[in-house]
């Protein structure tokens, strides 16, 4: 399954506990986690909503905008915070690009959150209308070559020789291979 783009300060969480779930209610609260600093600071959260229960054992019933392998019905895994802070310093294109880029490298999402955004970065090329735009931009910066020997030069292969191994290219992106 791709793993789509999502806008980390739009998520929101329903948080219930399994207690009040295992007597048949679903009583809990929306959450919206952009207001938070921390897992700390939503704990105390989750505590206010449930302050009826003496120690609360949080279920996460329902979720928007945190790709699942951040989150269970138990469980919020403790850098999505610091992964929503460190996308935050991304323009639009890179973070849709690095949604992208985690999909096809099997980013374990996981793991420390500035490491990965420097991980895309260094991979990140750019945004490409197809693979000989980009070629076709390599070409102009790398190699000074007349007006006359550009109108023989055949980008299509030069993109089919630099996809091959050195780049890859997904749904407009260019990324350099590891």
């Amino acid at each position: 399954m791709k793993l789509k783009a999502m806008d980390l300060n739009k998520a929101r969480i329903y948080v219930g506990t399994y207690r009040k779930y295992n007597k048949g209610s679903l009583q809990g609260e929306w959450v919206d986690m952009a207001g938070f600093y921390d897992l700390e600071e939503f704990w105390e959260r989750c505590a206010e909503i449930h302050k009826d229960e003496k120690e609360p054992e949080y279920m996460f019933q329902d979720w928007e905008n945190i790709p699942e392998s951040l989150i269970d019905e138990g469980n919020l895994e403790k850098n999505f915070f610091e992964l929503r802070d460190e996308l935050d310093k991304l323009n639009d294109t890179e973070k849709e690009a690095f949604w992208v880029w985690a999909h096809y490298e099997g980013v374990n999402l996981c793991k420390d959150a500035y490491f990965l955004v420097k991980s895309f970065q260094s991979a990140f090329v750019g945004c490409y209308a197809d693979k000989e735009e980009f070629a076709k931009e390599l070409v102009g910066m790398e190699h000074e070559l007349s007006e006359f020997a550009l109108s023989y030069f055949d980008y299509s292969k030069y993109a089919d020789d630099l996809f091959m191994a050195d780049f890859w290219f997904e749904d407009g992106y260019v990324f350099r291979n590891r």
